[in-house]
């Protein structure tokens, strides 16, 4: 069973280089399966050259699925990240 939550990105860069890799590091430490989907597709959450072909700017919504057995503890690490505007001051 799949859970799915939807997140914005707050962080004005968007989900640039850094953020995405700070998101597949994140989601590597579990063994669910990640995806993430918005209007120009759906991509695995583990592969960073995945995510930077959705092009997510400042204010995307994204579907973040989680796969498996561990799906909530790593939804609640990825949301997280998006609270926390992957570290970004602004």
């Amino acid at each position: 069973m799949a859970i799915i939550k939807k997140v914005k990105i707050l962080n004005r860069l968007g989900f640039h280089l850094r953020a995405a890799a700070e998101f597949v590091k994140t989601c590597s430490k579990f063994k669910c399966r990640v995806l993430v989907r918005n209007s120009r597709g759906e991509v695995n959450g583990k592969s960073i050259l995945n995510l930077m072909t959705l092009a997510a700017a400042y204010g995307t919504e994204l579907d973040l699925i989680f796969e498996g057995e561990d799906a909530r503890k790593a939804l609640r690490a990825v949301e997280g990240l998006f609270l926390n505007k992957f570290g970004e001051k602004e």
